[in-house]
């Protein structure tokens, strides 16, 4: 079974690209490459498919790099 850091670190992969070495403290909103508004958006469908959940719009806005959303997404399971 998948820690929740993990299931957060496939999402951004599916999204962005990202390769399952990078440093997570690199993933920064409007820092990294391609993590734009738009990007954002489809981050969250990931993330609500691999959680099977829907994200409150709070925690959208507050999603500013990996260890927030691992933060976040820990509360949806």
């Amino acid at each position: 079974m998948k820690t929740v850091s993990e299931k957060v670190l496939a999402a951004f992969g599916t999204v962005l690209g990202v390769p399952d070495d990078v440093p997570t403290a690199t993933l920064v909103y409007n820092d990294f490459p391609g993590w734009d508004s738009v990007a954002h958006m489809a981050l969250v469908a990931a993330l609500e498919e691999q959680f099977d959940c829907m994200l409150e719009m709070d925690d959208i806005l507050n999603m500013s790099d990996f260890e927030k959303t691992v933060e976040i997404m820990a509360r949806y399971g």
